[in-house]
């Protein structure tokens, strides 16, 4: 009797259809500044569609009726270009913005408040059965074109930049950015008058890649300046692409070209190369 207590619990905690679909429509205005009115969501947004008929598959996968969550599933795609396995698990106040071309695998897991752009893949890595497909805490925003690969996890209120490909575990609070993703601090927040803490600024995500060349190219002018203080006659001032440096006076340079047309050093009379 004690061990039918936990799954009747679990029953009465799960939201029925219509509380998920009313929260599922509200949580696009706070999202979308597009969205006018509930009818044009409900009739216009495949992303809701989408959801909504992947809710309805997941209730019939989890009830044992396989294949027709996956005939459910199949007419969700065709209607919407929106392809969820009704095997994975969302959460609540999802949203699927603009609604094409987002892949869902069976084992992803997704929590509340989480927000795709178009082009997302949450995709696996193996082809062995099991978890490997990636868990999504809440408040997560992906970008559009993202792919998000493997049975990793990403913490709460987590940002992939768009285009990004994440193969490895992100915390709490951070953005990812690039191929592969890395990880950078999170450093802006959202808005005082955003309620639900969901930061859209995509412009503003930081580029830890430009960050390093940056800091390469001021650690090399600072080099250069320190050897014209030596009075080395060696210090290049301008760079071109088909230009090699060196010193012509010491007997190396570029003084010749091969039968191709390639540059040839030249050598001193009597080195041996």
């Amino acid at each position: 009797m004690d061990d039918t207590l936990p799954n009747v619990r679990l029953k009465a905690l799960t939201p029925s259809l219509f509380t998920l679909l009313r929260e599922d429509v509200n949580c696009v205005f706070h999202r979308d500044p597009a969205a006018r009115s509930r009818l044009e969501v409900l009739t216009t947004y495949p992303g809701v569609h989408a959801l909504l008929l992947h809710r309805i598959a997941h209730r019939l996968w989890n009830f044992g009726w396989r294949y027709p969550a996956r005939v459910v599933s199949y007419l969700a795609r065709l209607m919407t270009n929106v392809d969820i396995h009704p095997g994975a698990r969302i959460g609540q106040r999802f949203f699927i913005d603009h609604g094409a071309c987002v892949v869902i695998g069976e084992t992803s897991e997704i929590g509340d408040d989480v927000t795709l752009y178009h082009g997302v893949t949450l995709g696996g890595t193996t082809w062995n059965k099991g978890k490997r497909h990636p868990t999504l805490g809440d408040g997560v925003v992906v970008g559009a074109g993202a792919k998000i690969l493997g049975a990793i996890t990403l913490g709460n209120q987590v940002r992939v930049g768009a285009n990004s490909v994440v193969v490895s575990d992100v915390p709490a609070a951070r953005t990812v950015v690039g191929i592969p993703g890395r990880i950078v601090l999170r450093t802006e927040e959202a808005g005082a008058d955003n309620i639900y803490g969901i930061n859209l600024d995509h412009h503003l995500i930081p580029d830890p890649v430009g960050r390093a060349i940056a800091c390469l190219m001021d650690r090399i002018e600072l080099l250069e300046g320190k050897l014209l203080l030596q009075g080395n006659a060696a210090q290049c001032k301008t760079c071109e692409a088909d230009d090699l440096c060196g010193n012509q006076e010491s007997g190396v340079g570029i003084q010749e070209s091969d039968s191709k047309g390639l540059p040839r050093a030249t050598k001193e009379p009597g080195v041996v190369a």
